[in-house]
């Protein structure tokens, strides 16, 4: 079996909205479940998707099999958004599903936000995003960075929650930057052939979009 058929199939699955289970994608690709065990540990190896526990699928980023504190809803398909940088990436990946409603809480007072966000122009908002992880660090567990990767009502809360949580404070940014790192990043990655990139290899992206220091392994 071809991974990258495999890989197509995670992700049309999930642009469906749907949770690509092995024994679905056994079924789409006329492979046994054994065939896509194996071929989803490749694909994992290569970072183009998480695993659980259970060998089952639980990210391929930009979507998620499971809730991560975001929820997205396109003009047609609700998903649940991985992350912060995930969410927003959505109307971009998928703009013909746009604009969409990017919906979550503060994780310190529980405040509801949502935002209409599309492929056009970043959202209007006070709200922050903090990345607890460095870039050089995300992929040690994956779920658990994107976890980390949430949006604050303000410095107040967040600052508040990192005292409560005895956290190191990461890399802080506005909703304008956090929409131009989410415009790009994902971009053919529904597409045969796509080559994904890491942090380190993309300096001329996140500087473009406004990001520096160490934090991203970039110079300030």
């Amino acid at each position: 079996m071809d991974t990258e058929d495999l890989r197509i199939a995670v992700y049309e699955r999930f642009r469906r909205g749907e949770i690509p289970r092995r024994s679905d994608l056994a079924t789409d690709l006329a492979v046994t479940p054994e065939e896509v065990t194996a071929g989803l540990a490749v694909l994992a190896a290569q970072r183009h998707l998480a695993l659980g526990q259970d060998g089952e699928i639980t990210m391929a980023h930009p979507f998620a099999a499971t809730p991560l504190g975001f929820s997205v809803m396109g003009r047609d398909t609700l998903w649940w958004g991985g992350c912060s940088w995930d969410s927003f990436a959505l109307a971009h990946l998928l703009p013909d599903q746009g604009p969409m409603l990017v919906a979550t809480t503060c994780p310190e007072c529980g405040q509801a936000h949502a935002w209409r966000i599309d492929n056009q122009q970043p959202p209007s908002g006070e709200q922050i995003a903090h990345f607890l992880v460095p870039a050089a660090r995300m992929w040690d567990d994956v779920v658990f960075t994107c976890g980390n990767q949430r949006i604050f009502c303000s410095e107040l809360c967040l600052n508040t929650w990192l005292d409560r949580t005895g956290s190191g404070r990461g890399y802080v940014m506005d909703l304008p930057t956090l929409w131009r790192l989410a415009s790009g990043w994902y971009a053919g990655r529904l597409e045969r052939g796509y080559v994904r990139r890491e942090p380190s290899a993309a300096v001329d992206y996140l500087h473009g979009v406004g990001l520096s220091g160490s934090f991203w392994g970039l110079p300030d």
